[in-house]
């Protein structure tokens, strides 16, 4: 069977994909739900600018939709193709029907390398036996692999297996006894329907306001248009089973909610709200988020990027991402720049953890 490649510009084409991208995700199994077509084309609405959308697009003699790279062009530092989902997306990846094997490989791989004439293809937080490995393992031009972000995973199953995996009777029994206290609180768990997700995500946004306030808070996570493409994605992912949301209630009040993105074999934690009364009435919230994760963990069950002290309680297996340069010959100046970027950032991260280091081994 002959494939054909194509580029899409326009983002209301990029729109009308929507039920052949869902077909190619659900038979895509590396597929995170940061590569579904609602959290994607929500992102491009809230962070795309005009001109810059490059889908890269494979298909059969049938028309089928085989392969997907959802990138954009930038032009800093160096002209690159980049994936779609930026900062607040955890990994990212290309999509390849797994029926098709080899054949949707090498349809993608020959879209990309013509939509690379002029600039690098930068694949950022891809995640180890990702989609994108097998393209970058096919790659006929200049290619390199670098470090990114640290994921940490646990196993899907239910909280009493995470707890069996703590270091220490005692451990388990800290864990077993703040357990005790939630329903002893009498916090009571809701899941919420498709239909009443739009309030619930904004008063998640509201608790995650004010339980960050007059703290360091990731920024972008208080701007209007983080709570649009929130709101606007995770419904139509809630109605298809690739994302949860949970309320927490107390009495007739939502003291916390939750969101679980899902896909096949992932399952991750990606935002939640709790009210400051929660802390005061001494509950563990990272234990009720956990509990009501795990409940409906599929796969993997990842603590997302971040190595935070707390993750670290739960024995978790560190998992790296990586960060995959694609070139041809005439772009791999690109490539060479973007590689010495990359070792210098590695470089001046690693110099301000051992200067904090030092600096905490010298305070009496």
């Amino acid at each position: 069977m002959t494939y054909a490649t194509e580029l899409v510009t326009d983002e209301d084409a990029f729109a009308a994909l929507s039920p052949d991208w869902a077909r190619l995700y659900s038979g895509c199994a590396t597929a995170t739900p940061f590569q579904s077509h609602p959290w994607l084309h929500s992102w491009w609405r809230s962070y795309g600018a005009p001109g810059q959308l490059r889908l890269v697009l494979a298909r059969d003699g049938r028309g089928e939709l085989v392969a997907a790279a959802p990138l954009m062009r930038v032009r800093r530092p160096v002209p690159s193709l980049v994936p779609l989902g930026g900062a607040i997306s955890d990994y990212g990846d290309v999509l390849l029907a797994d029926e098709r094997g080899e054949a949707a490989v090498a349809a993608l791989t020959a879209g990309l390398a013509a939509a690379a004439r002029t600039a690098l293809i930068d694949l950022r937080e891809v995640r180890p036996g990702s989609a994108a490995e097998q393209v970058y393992d096919r790659w006929p031009g200049p290619r390199r692999g670098v470090p990114d972000s640290l994921c940490l995973e646990l196993p899907a199953a239910p909280l009493p297996e995470l707890i069996a995996r703590l270091p220490s009777a005692k451990a388990q029994q800290r864990v077993r006894a703040k357990l005790r206290k939630l329903t002893a609180l009498g916090i009571e768990r809701h899941v919420v329907a498709p239909d009443e997700v739009d309030k619930a995500l904004r008063r998640l946004l509201e608790l995650h306001r004010l339980q960050w306030q007059g703290r360091k808070v990731t920024s972008e996570h208080l701007r209007p248009r983080f709570g649009e493409h929130l709101v606007r994605s995770v419904g139509p992912m809630v109605a298809s089973g690739d994302a949860v949301v949970t309320e927490f209630r107390l009495a007739d009040d939502v003291v916390a909610v939750d969101l679980t993105l899902r896909s096949r074999h992932l399952t991750g934690g990606y935002l939640y709200g709790a009210h400051p009364c929660l802390r005061e009435r001494k509950a563990d919230v990272a234990v009720m988020l956990l509990d009501a994760c795990a409940e409906r963990a599929r796969g993997t069950l990842s603590l997302l990027r971040g190595n935070e002290p707390y993750k670290q309680h739960w024995r978790p297996e560190p998992v790296a991402n990586r960060r995959l340069l694609l070139a041809r010959r005439r772009t791999a100046p690109l490539l060479a720049a973007a590689v010495c970027q990359a070792d210098a950032r590695r470089c001046g991260k690693e110099l301000v953890r051992r200067w904090k280091e030092r600096d905490r081994g010298d305070r009496p």
